[in-house]
Order: C-alpha cells, then sequence, then structure tokens
C-alpha cells in the first residue's frame, strides 16, 4: 500500500507541472519497482484511476470557474468571456479525444512500454517549452483567444497521448507560443483536463473487465485517487502561485536530468 500512495503522490504532483504524469507513473512502476503490484491488466484502469483524483481536484478547485462557464456558454454564448471560454474548452478537446480514440491500442501496446522513448519525450519537451516560454511575450488572457488559438492548443494535445511530453506541458508550450502569459497558459491546461481526462475515465469504465477489476481491487484504488486527489489540490495552488514570477527552467533541469538517468538505467539493465 506504501507503493499505491507513492503513485498516487507522484500523480498529483506530475499531472498539473509540466513534467508527464504518465511517463513517472510508468517509470517509477516499470523502472524503479514502487507500486509493482499494480501490473498487467491492473495497470491502465488503476493510471485512469488516479487521472480520476486529479480530475477531482481540478473540479473542486476551479468549481465556480466551471459553473460560471456553464451558465454564461449557455445563456451569452460568445457575447461573455466567461461563456467564449466554454466553447474554447471544447473546440479544444475535439482534436485530443479523436486522436486518443484513434492511436490508443498503439500508444498502449508499443509506446507505454518503450522507456527510452520516454525518456526522450521527457528531454525534448523540457527543451522546448523552456525556450517557447523565453521567446514570446506575455500579452494575452484567456479571454483574449480565438477559435483558432483554442484548436491550436487542442492539437497539442495529440503529443500528450505519447508519455512523456505531457498534456500540461504540451498545452502550456503551445498558449505560450500564442502570447498568453504564464499563469493563464497554466489554467487553461487546467480547464482543458477536465474534459480530457473525464472522456478517459468513461472509456476506461466501457472496457470489458474494468469494473471487476476495481471491484476486486478497490482498497488500491480508493487509496490511490485519495493520494492523488490531496496533493493534486495543493499543486495546482503551487503551480499557479509559482508562475506569477517564476519561469519554466527548474521543470526543464529537471526533466533532461530524468531523462539522462532513465536512459542510464536502461543502458546498465
Amino acid at each position: 500500500m506504501f507503493g499505491i500512495i507513492i503513485l498516487g503522490i507522484i500523480q498529483g504532483i506530475a499531472e498539473f507541472l509540466p513534467i508527464s504524469s504518465s511517463a513517472h507513473l510508468i517509470i517509477f512502476r516499470n523502472l524503479f519497482g514502487i507500486g509493482k503490484m499494480v501490473s498487467g491488466s491492473l495497470e491502465l484502469p488503476f493510471d485512469i484511476a488516479l487521472h480520476f483524483g486529479t480530475l477531482l481536484a481540478i473540479g473542486i478547485y476551479f468549481f465556480w470557474d466551471f459553473i460560471n462557464m456553464i451558465k454564461s456558454g449557455f445563456t451569452k454564448g460568445l457575447k461573455d468571456n466567461e461563456g467564449k471560454i466554454l466553447w474554447y474548452i471544447i473546440a479544444a478537446t475535439i482534436p485530443a479525444a479523436i486522436a486518443g480514440v484513434l492511436f490508443e491500442d498503439t500508444i498502449e501496446n508499443i509506446i507505454r512500454t518503450t522507456c527510452l522513448v520516454i525518456a526522450i519525450a521527457l528531454i525534448v519537451m523540457g527543451i522546448i517549452i523552456y525556450v517557447i516560454d523565453k521567446k514570446m511575450p506575455q500579452k494575452k488572457k484567456i479571454s483574449d483567444m480565438t477559435f483558432k488559438d483554442a484548436i491550436i492548443v487542442g492539437c497539442s494535445q495529440i503529443f500528450a497521448l505519447i508519455p512523456g511530453f505531457s498534456r500540461s506541458g504540451t498545452t502550456i508550450a503551445a498558449s505560450r507560443a500564442l502570447k498568453l502569459d504564464r499563469e493563464e497558459s497554466a489554467k487553461f491546461s487546467f480547464y482543458l483536463s477536465a474534459p480530457v481526462v473525464c472522456g478517459a475515465v468513461l472509456l476506461s469504465l466501457l472496457k470489458e473487465n474494468t469494473i471487476s477489476l476495481i471491484l476486486s481491487n478497490l482498497g488500491v484504488f480508493i487509496i490511490g485517487v485519495i493520494s492523488s486527489f490531496i496533493i493534486g489540490l495543493i499543486c495546482i495552488k503551487f503551480l499557479l502561485k509559482y508562475l506569477k514570477k517564476n519561469d519554466f527552467k527548474v521543470f526543464m533541469w529537471y526533466r533532461i536530468i530524468l531523462g539522462i538517468i532513465v536512459m542510464m538505467c536502461l543502458l546498465l539493465k
């Protein structure tokens, strides 16, 4: 159970910081042996359950934001700033949803088991985030976006299907490339995670044996969800506060160092 709690903590941290939660879960479990009991057919449903914990964190932290967006979106539409954001989120979700359905099996069977690809993705995306952030001015808020901007950010999520690229990392990088400021880029990334993770959870539940796997390992799933939920709430607040005064340099170096460690572990195996 200690390993399960550690994985939940890792998910809560890595889902919101631009360091890739999927990569961390795979690396810590498969390479470092933490939470090894969650393997085989249990691995993906458990990872989705941890994402459900961070989805709950998003839902609670931004509860009134989402309520106001939904209200304004369906009553005032594009005439209201909050209403616009709802439709931007919907537009940005479509590319990732289509790609997820089309390429899920390929990613699950090939890329999730290839730690070298994950290590390279960690390093490459870390550098991309830092370089884009350094070069682009901070001019725009989410309400200044257009539908075209939202779709570009949505398309960036397709790369996040590969563990190591990071959903928050790709969406933040795309938002910064469109000149959103750092805090707004992170906030839009958090907003986008809600429908994407919700869809992934629902698809997982529809798969054969998922419900029975959860019920037969209920304690494991509950502890994982609670751990990722609590840590997720803390990390949302931390990142939004951190980005008011800091850039992404620390995340770039962390990703590069972790990628190199993974490569070294693979060579020494």
